[in-house]
């Protein structure tokens, strides 16, 4: 939309009237144009990338153009209340959201106000939604494991607190119940967490929380939500408000796991607010800058150095791919930033797979250094018995003769895939994660009718539970199998595969 003459000489006259005036004319300016969340502002020659602005009646706004002779600002209300000549005043201050303890169990929205219902949250302490990320010195390598309580991840892809791992597949294929899931397993691991909802709908905003709530979950979570029905502003910084709220967590020497859920979403807000600026569009019409926007918010998250209070941040972003194409733009983006990524095949996923993961496109860069010992210890050889089992499989569809040994990889490999089927919302613990592995390595369930895996796992888990009460305990104190104990297992397992036949 043009300025023309009129509104640019009527402009300077206002500002020759008010030379005198006691209000700084750099501190107030006027709207000159207004319309789909952006405002043109005519002055404010000494704002800040990231002020917070103040409209009439109240509404707020944020400064992300610097143009020579004017400032470009986006909206975080309705834009239908301002109009143009409306006076514009600076804050000085950039924009900054609540956090603290007071957070834990609520919902708010992206500026941290509360939309769940429940008054007001009287928290003291404000932080600003954008900050460098710690450097080198102030980091420490990952080397605490961050279980999320399924055993396909903790056994391939582990993570480890204050990593970054990508979670990526196709619409509908189970990236945000593994999420949930991540989320529910930290009750009594003493890790707060935090679920950002970016473009997401109302209702399902609301199942998640009732989720969270009936697993007894939401005590030590907060969920920022920026819904689909609201201004893309607000689905731009609710990202970041979240990695605020985490922050003073982490500074505390608290260890956070949040999940950005999802990033495509985030991405095309910011593309939309970019192009209303008019800012240059670059591949798929996403500015220049839109590595930057995932980069400068993933960056944050890390595990300190004891030095410096010892938190971490670890972060499960949410990618949302076409078709599995893993090579689009933003989710080659988001992989080159993140640590490692869990891939979610929909043929997995169809076939009745869950989680759906494909073990030969997920990876941790972490890896061994953020697994427990115990886990180590039986999950060696497991990727690579996936990968056997998917090159015969693909190979066993052209032949119908097979030979023993392919019949016995293609047996195993169906076993697998029937351990590491899972229910949502029922994470597994590191004694029960350990036993199902060591059962299956071992190959006494190899067997066993793959439908009747889960059954007899569940039912030698209860058998060993009840006979042997030192294995499953000392599991979960010493973080691995002892010689003693090992040899314990083996027996109480052949007691038991003994007692079926």
């Amino acid at each position: 939309m043009k300025i023309n003459a009129n509104e640019i000489s009527a402009l300077i006259k206002e500002q020759i009237k008010n030379y005198h005036a006691k209000v700084d004319a750099n501190d107030v300016g006027t709207v000159v144009t207004v319309g789909d969340g952006i405002a043109i502002i005519y002055g404010l020659d000494k704002a800040m990338l990231g002020e917070l602005l103040i409209f009439p009646h109240d509404v707020y706004g944020m400064v992300m153009n610097l143009e020579t002779d004017s400032v470009g600002a986006v909206l975080m209300g309705d834009d239908s209340l301002i109009k143009e000549g409306d006076v514009v005043k600076r804050t000085g201050e950039v924009m900054e959201v609540p956090v603290g303890e007071a957070m834990l169990g609520r919902v708010v929205n992206a500026l941290g106000q509360p939309i769940d219902g429940l008054g007001e949250i009287k928290t003291t302490s404000r932080r600003p939604i954008e900050v460098i990320a710690p450097g080198v010195i102030k980091r420490k390598s990952v080397d605490t494991p961050l279980e999320t309580g399924l055993t396909a991840i903790d056994a391939m892809t582990p993570i480890g607190r204050g990593q970054r791992e990508l979670i990526i597949g196709d619409r509908q294929t189970g990236k945000t119940a593994i999420a949930i899931d991540a989320i529910i397993n930290q009750k009594d691991k003493d890790v707060i967490c935090i679920y950002v909802a970016i473009g997401q709908k109302n209702s399902t905003v609301a199942q998640i929380v009732e989720k969270l709530r009936n697993h007894h979950a939401l005590s030590y979570t907060m969920v920022v939500a920026a819904t689909a029905s609201e201004p893309a502003p607000l689905l731009y910084i609710a990202p970041y408000a979240g990695c605020a709220m985490a922050e003073e967590f982490m500074s505390q020497g608290k260890d956070v796991l949040i999940v950005y859920d999802d990033l495509s979403k985030h991405a095309v807000a910011y593309r939309t607010l970019s192009l209303l600026l008019k800012r240059s569009p670059g591949r798929e019409a996403y500015p220049g800058d839109v590595f930057y926007l995932h980069s400068r918010l993933l960056e944050r998250a890390c595990k300190l150095a004891p030095e410096y209070g010892g938190g971490s941040i670890t972060a499960l972003p949410i990618v949302e791919t076409q078709s599995g194409d893993i090579s689009a733009y933003i989710p080659t983006n988001v992989i080159s930033i993140t640590d490692g990524q869990i891939f979610l095949n929909t043929d997995l996923f169809n076939a009745g797979q869950r989680p759906a993961i494909d073990s030969g496109l997920s990876v941790s860069r972490v890896g061994g250094a953020a697994q427990f010992k115990a886990t180590k210890q039986v999950a060696k050889s497991l990727k690579i018995d996936l990968a056997n089992f998917t090159e015969m499989k693909s190979f066993s569809q052209f032949g119908s003769d097979l030979d023993k040994s392919t019949l016995a990889v293609l047996k195993h490999g169906e076993t697998l895939l029937a351990m590491l089927r899972q229910e949502q919302y029922k994470p597994r613990q590191l004694d029960q994660q350990v036993f199902e592995l060591y059962l299956s390595n071992t190959r006494y369930l190899d067997n066993v009718e793959p439908n009747k895996v889960r059954e007899t796992i569940d039912s030698c888990y209860d058998f060993i539970a009840a006979n042997n009460k030192e294995i499953f305990p000392s599991i979960n104190k010493n973080k691995q199998i002892l010689p003693e104990i090992e040899a314990a297992l083996k027996q109480a397992v052949e007691t038991y595969f003994n007692g079926q036949k």
